[in-house]
């Protein structure tokens, strides 16, 4: 019975301790335990930790972004590409256009376009291409002429709205570039201004010489663009000495004259008394493109007049003649003989 109770009492006794928290070794792991916790959750782990893995994330994400840029700017040379290669069928006045084409003479009619300094279009030829024949003359009125670099001008833009350049016969006499798209590139050459379009689509349709140096004999629709230049210093668009020509059939009552080989094409002409303080402005006439009405008054004198010729760009001409000499049929009144 001592022995029993004895042993009660140990197991009593080891009881009390371990409620009292008496054996401080037998709980040091699971303190040491709790306080790698402590720490763990105070400084979170790599693997762990969502707020570390983001940037993680975010850098994967910029290093795919980085290989998509890579990636783009690599194909950036083929799609700056394609501007270049579509540059061909870019409008003639386009930077860097070299001007070839393929079915050139094959253009698409079409209304002409107006532009700051002239136009663009069709480019196209009458008269022959293997005998460089010279102008007629044309609407502009000149009779038979040296000139093999002529051409004649668009009237309309739309059919019928007389909004082109011809202007009634203005025109006449002014010398315009062209240039026209081939196979070996532009190609150029200026020409006077002697006819205008029958053809509702028609630009600038030239004669047998001037298209011959664009075409070859490869005659068609072309396509190019034009400029409306001084004829001054150009060869092969002078036919003779500017003159001033009297209409056939001229008299003391009625006359009307022209200027032949302009320097451009011919803005106003006035005639200014010499013996008199007489002014005239003369005014074109309707309906007979490229001439210009003469006062009677100064038809029935000898009185000597200032006939002077503004053209749109150079220097003016001025004629010294006596009123009687516009009233002469088919006078041809040289400017080299009636200057002072």
């Amino acid at each position: 019975m001592r022995l029993h109770a004895l042993v009660f009492l140990c197991v009593l006794s080891a009881a009390a301790l371990v409620a009292c928290g008496g054996d401080s070794g037998a709980d040091a792991p699971a303190t040491e335990s709790s306080s790698e916790q402590a720490l763990s959750s105070s400084v979170p782990s790599p693997e762990s930790s969502s707020s570390n893995s983001a940037p993680v994330s975010s850098s994967a994400e910029e290093k795919s972004s980085s290989a998509e840029v890579k990636s783009s700017s690599s194909e950036a040379p083929e799609s700056s590409d394609t501007p270049a290669s579509s540059s061909e069928s870019a409008p003639a006045s386009s930077d860097g256009d070299d001007g070839k084409c393929t079915d050139c003479d094959s253009f698409t009619a079409a209304d002409p376009e107006l532009t700051e300094k002239g136009g663009k279009g069709s480019v196209t030829v009458y008269g022959s291409t293997v005998v460089k024949e010279t102008s007629l003359g044309g609407a502009c009125n000149y009779g038979q002429t040296n000139i093999q670099y002529y051409a004649a001008i668009h009237v309309n833009v739309s059919p019928g709205d007389d909004k082109g350049p011809w202007d009634d016969g203005l025109a006449c006499g002014g010398c315009v570039h062209v240039k026209a798209r081939t196979p070996d590139g532009w190609k150029e050459v200026t020409v006077r201004i002697t006819d205008k379009c029958p053809d509702a689509n028609c630009g600038v349709d030239l004669g047998g010489a001037p298209a011959y140096d664009i075409m070859g004999n490869r005659e068609g629709r072309y396509s190019g663009e034009w400029e409306f230049v001084s004829c001054e210093g150009v060869d092969g668009v002078w036919g003779d000495s500017t003159s001033i020509w009297v209409k056939d059939g001229a008299s003391a009552y009625w006359s009307i004259i022209q200027v032949r080989n302009p320097k451009d094409m011919v803005k106003t002409i006035s005639i200014y008394g010499v013996d008199t303080r007489d002014f005239y402005e003369l005014e074109m006439v309707v309906g007979t493109e490229n001439f210009w009405t003469v006062p009677q008054a100064v038809l029935q004198t000898d009185n000597r007049y200032r006939v002077v010729v503004k053209y749109r760009t150079g220097t003016d001409d001025e004629w010294h003649i006596k009123g009687s000499e516009l009233a002469v049929g088919e006078a041809n009144l040289y400017l080299h003989e009636h200057r002072e």
